[in-house]
């Protein structure tokens, strides 16, 4: 028998349905639709696809989008420059994922992909494996060997920890000390000047974390031809590194009331026909029949 925990990042999920270039569409009374049409229209395939055989499933936004990392640095990301008729939307993703039968983790002073690593770390030993659904690259530090996996829905591939090892070159405990070096222009994280990618990696997969840095060069031992340079850039902004790390880990203790039995999908809400017509929308013909674990299992 087979068990799943799929942790879908719904903020994600969200901006994807916003921009994408399915129709427009708008409630009767005229708000702007679109992202939540494409979000439930998204999640309903996710609940009827084989491939990914849902069992148990939750979801989770950034609303709001500020968080505690907002009192540590002022610099991080806002609601600032998000489209109003996007950023409208976000209570009703909630209403609408919750009437599809959903576990919807609700955030207050934590971002959605807190919620996510905190169901990850929290749920994980109850289940044959977490997916946790998402391109964002923060997550990778939940991963677990092939146990606690990434999944990208858009490209289609798996990330587990010998994929993020190739990938990226670091382990997953590296990976906020590799946000904090290289930055991270969608959480407003502006990293490190002079590491990249590449020797970041470099670094962090011979150190792991930062306070294992040797201050000089020389010892290193690494294939970096501007070595020294970034040694004494690191030397100088040591205090700043460690604050950008602090803002790329992930909290695992959110306060989630969920009990794992709770996450198990048990099909549409007797609201969701109700919301789907308030919402204008059309789903009659998207039946999701919910999985029992071990459904499909040879």
């Amino acid at each position: 028998m087979t068990t799943r925990l799929h942790l879908v990042d719904g903020t994600f999920e969200l901006f994807r349905a916003h921009y994408s270039k399915r129709p427009d569409h708008r409630t009767p009374s005229g708000m702007p639709f679109k992202a939540v049409a494409g979000l439930v229209s998204s999640m309903m395939y996710l609940l009827r696809d084989p491939e990914e055989a849902v069992t148990h499933v939750a979801i989770a936004f950034d609303n709001p989008i500020r968080s505690f990392r907002n009192d540590l640095y002022d610099g991080y990301k806002t609601e600032e420059g998000v489209d109003p008729a996007l950023l409208a939307q976000f209570d009703a993703a909630e209403e609408a994922t919750r009437a599809l039968g959903m576990v919807v983790l609700p955030m207050d002073r934590y971002e959605c992909d807190d919620a996510l690593a905190t169901g990850a770390a929290r749920f994980r030993d109850r289940v044959d494996q977490v997916r946790i659904l998402t391109p964002d690259k923060d997550l990778g530090q939940c991963i677990v060997g092939d146990h606690v996996v990434l999944v990208d829905r858009i490209r289609k591939t798996v990330i587990d920890e010998a994929g993020l090892r190739e990938r990226r070159g670091i382990v997953p405990e590296s990976i906020p000390d590799f946000l904090a070096l290289v930055g991270d222009a969608a959480d407003g994280i502006p990293g490190i000047a002079g590491f990249g990618e590449k020797s970041a990696a470099l670094i962090l997969g011979r150190f792991i974390h930062l306070e294992a840095i040797p201050p000089d060069a020389a010892q290193w031992n690494v294939p970096i031809r501007s070595a020294d340079r970034l040694a004494a850039t690191l030397r100088a902004h040591r205090d700043e590194a460690l604050l950008y790390r602090k803002l790329a880990t992930l909290v695992t203790d959110v306060p989630i009331a969920e009990t794992f039995e709770e996450l198990e999908y048990k099909g549409r809400t007797d609201r969701f026909d109700a919301w789907s017509r308030e919402a204008g929308l059309d789903f009659s013909s998207s039946l999701v029949t919910p999985r029992k674990a071990g459904d499909g299992d040879d």
